[in-house]
């Protein structure tokens, strides 16, 4: 094997091991021939793993799971995924893979082809497992599956092959009435082991729980920390919570401290294993939506898509250090970067959560949050608060300080109204190309690109698939290089007056992962 192979090798098994469950596959031989030289050095990835928290404990609670995953050239021609409850266990690809001579978790000997149930797999007690809630079968076509009450469980889901680049599933949850009442919305995400959420409470008003779902075979052993707004609360309950094999955990936050406060932030740190994590924030009169974590802690951040109509609109915010922070507080608006009277900046102590009251800041018009220092720059994350509507007639959703798209980011579950789709552009004008995906139950996709300008925010008309029908996934896909872009999709639904909506950020979708080019490390290898 000659060194070129073995630096593009090494390079490529450094990068899985970063990525955890995000696998490479080898180039695509007919990229150069398509005149894409960018994608020598972009690899799909061949598996991937997604968890969604448990919906709702509602009974009147309708949730719809969608699933998608774009066309990703490159990709191999084969693959399977599906989405099952976290307490089935393992996942049938998972065991698939016992079957090419690995021991199977229990010690036992896989099963010979052709004994597999065709339900499923036998669960560890021996019975039959439950069928998968999803089982999507080709890239480009959205998968939807709905299931009503407040009894379903955290779901896991594995794609390989085909499947896995760019996989996206979508949780969105109709509550008609009591508490948390209105529209929830959270993209499932892959397990990871720190998270952080600005903008959770332990007011009485509130009914805040931390989910945590834990996709493998060993116990993810969690510590869970508050912060509010004169540092950190008195949290014993939340040291060392055990989180067993293939289960979810709902921790409420009200019984991890006796203090009730409006704004917290909590940090999730996971000291064994891998977990994903989520806060579902229900409020008595607001309704509620998910809280998902915001983007790692760093000096500037993006908070994309508040909508036009946003009432009222209350930033959260905290610096995990012992040094303070002064953030300049701008609105990309759609003609450019404003300061709101007022609020020009925002002082974060160290170590406390901040939070500020910046009312109706977009003033009829969308627009996303931009936090940059003022001097020093001082690790911090964020997320705001949003209402909509008046009187009793309020909803309330979360848009957390997000990662930009990247290569490529999707979203999952828009239907043909009540779908909006924001883009900005910080740093400078900016060009992406939005596609939007066949239907669920036909129509046939639809490219457009847009131009972003420096500073703005564009709330994007979408380019409906033709003839589609069903719902349909969005993938936007920048093509301005250096330029970084942020994004966001919001869901709407008005139902007796009442305008329910929910915020899912699009940071990149994981499906390629960039590789060193092997002339780079040869060059390394001989000096």
């Amino acid at each position: 094997m000659n060194r070129t192979t073995l630096s593009l090798i090494a390079g490529a098994t450094a990068l899985a091991a970063v990525t955890g469950f995000a696998v490479l596959s080898a180039p695509d031989p007919t990229a150069a021939e398509d005149g894409v030289e960018a994608a020598a050095a972009h690899l799909p990835v061949e598996r991937t793993s997604l968890l969604c928290p448990t919906p709702s404990t509602s009974d009147l609670a309708e949730t719809t799971y969608t699933s998608f995953t774009p066309v990703t050239k490159g990709a191999e021609s084969e693959g399977r995924a599906e989405l099952r409850s976290a307490a089935g266990g393992r996942s049938a690809a998972e065991d698939a893979k016992d079957g090419d001579g690995e021991k199977a978790a229990d010690g036992e000997e896989p099963a010979e082809d052709g004994e597999k149930d065709t339900d499923g797999e036998k669960a560890a007690d021996g019975e039959k497992a439950e069928k998968p809630v999803l089982e999507p079968e080709e890239p480009g076509k959205p998968v939807v599956a709905d299931v009503s009450g407040g009894e379903e469980p955290a779901l896991v889901g594995t794609a390989e092959g085909r499947l896995a680049p760019g996989w996206t599933v979508q949780q969105t949850t109709e509550v008609a009435a009591g508490i948390g009442r209105g529209l929830q919305g959270v993209n499932c995400s892959a397990p990871d082991t720190e998270f952080w959420f600005p903008g959770a409470s332990t007011a009485t008003e509130r009914t805040d729980y931390v989910h945590l779902t834990n996709p493998d075979d060993s116990a993810a052993v969690v510590d869970i920390e508050i912060y509010g707004k004169d540092g950190a609360l008195e949290t014993e309950a939340g040291e060392g919570i055990t989180v067993q094999p293939h289960s979810a955990e709902p921790v409420l936050l009200s019984t991890l401290t006796d203090e009730e406060q409006t704004d917290v932030t909590v940090h999730v740190v996971v000291r064994s294993g891998r977990i994903g994590a989520a806060v579902q924030a229900l409020d008595d009169t607001l309704g509620g939506d998910w809280l998902t974590a915001s983007a790692d802690p760093a000096g500037s951040l993006v908070l994309p898509g508040i909508p036009e109509d946003a009432t009222a609109v209350r930033l959260v915010a905290f610096t995990p250090g012992g040094v303070d922070a002064d953030l300049k507080v701008r609105l990309a608006s759609p003609s450019g970067l404003i300061t709101p009277a007022g609020n020009e900046t925002v002082h974060v102590k160290g170590g406390m959560t901040t939070a500020v009251d910046l009312g109706d800041v977009t003033r009829g018009e969308a627009g996303s949050l931009v936090l940059t220092p003022t001097g020093r720059s001082v690790p911090v994350v964020a997320a705001v608060r949003v209402l909509r509507g008046k009187g009793d007639d309020q909803e309330s959703a979360f848009v957390p300080a997000a990662r930009p798209v990247g290569l490529r980011a999707t979203a999952a579950g828009n239907t043909a109204k009540g779908s909006t789709l924001a883009v900005t552009a910080p740093e400078g004008a900016a060009k992406v190309k939005v596609t939007a995906s066949a239907g669920s139950e036909g129509g046939d996709p639809v490219s457009e690109t847009y131009t972003i300008k420096a500073g703005t925010t564009q709330h994007i008309e979408l380019p409906a698939p033709d003839g589609v029908k069903g719902t349909y996934a969005l993938t936007v896909e920048p093509e301005s290089d250096g330029t970084p872009v942020y994004a966001s999709r919001t869901l709407s639904v008005t139902e007796d007056g009442l305008p329910a909506f929910t915020v899912q950020t699009l940071p990149d979708d994981r499906g390629l992962v960039a590789v060193p080019k092997a002339e780079e490390n040869l060059s390394v290898l001989q000096r």
